[in-house]
């Protein structure tokens, strides 16, 4: 089970609450990061996105926009009462979170410690991994009748046809009765398994190779 530790960034990028917003905003831009955690002794008291420090400094180009963001002290534009999670939360408890909260991260806290922080960015860099995005193979969606052992028997015919799954995941259907299985297959010619899933009586509503470059040897 993937949990938050095993996606989050562990070398946070701190500041102090007396540090100026200026040095705040030369942080965010020089390590392409746009959440600071702000930490005191230690302790998370608050957060600053690049959003709050340009909601800090008047327009860009003004004679007021250095002074601005050098006079502005953190502790008096960072956000308080944050929301956080544990290293060994799961990566859907986290997901929930950021979602339901309409939030860009949540920093990490385990003993009193910021120990990392989670990010959307980090959420679709792991989505990326878990459907296996980055390497070459295909879509199979099949309809099945929403009952126990449809996932083991569809399953057991791509085994059959000696092709590695990459990917499971399970959608509701147009039809109450039905679910959605989606596969992500490693093969870019899946014709063979679409035959045999049909020959078995399955529904296979789609298939769609995916575009990434990289070669591989195709089955069928």
């Amino acid at each position: 089970m993937l949990r938050v530790r095993d996606s989050m960034t562990r070398d946070v990028v701190t500041l102090g609450p007396d540090a100026s917003a200026a040095e705040a905003w030369r942080l965010c831009r020089e390590k392409n990061i746009r959440h600071l955690p702000v930490v005191d002794e230690g302790r998370l008291v608050g957060l600053v996105s690049d959003r709050d420090l340009r909601d800090t400094s008047p327009p860009r180009g003004s004679t007021g926009e250095r002074d601005a963001l050098n006079w502005s002290r953190l502790g008096d534009i960072m956000t308080t009462g944050l929301a956080t999670i544990h290293p060994l939360d799961t990566i859907d408890h986290a997901a929930r979170e950021l979602n339901d909260r309409r939030i860009g991260c949540l920093p990490v806290v385990a003993d009193g410690e910021l120990v990392g922080i989670i990010t959307s960015s980090d959420m679709m860099q792991t989505l990326i991994e878990l459907v296996g995005a980055r390497d070459r193979g295909s879509w199979v969606e099949v309809e099945v009748p929403n009952e126990p052992g449809q996932l083991a028997d569809v399953t057991d015919v791509i085994r059959e046809k000696k092709v590695n799954i990459g990917g499971v995941f399970l959608s509701p259907a147009g039809r109450a009765s039905n679910r959605l299985i989606v596969l992500r297959l490693e093969t870019t010619n899946p014709s063979g398994i679409v035959k045999a899933l049909e020959n078995a009586g399955y529904n296979v509503t789609t298939v769609e190779a995916s575009r990434n470059p990289e070669p591989t040897l195709e089955e069928s």
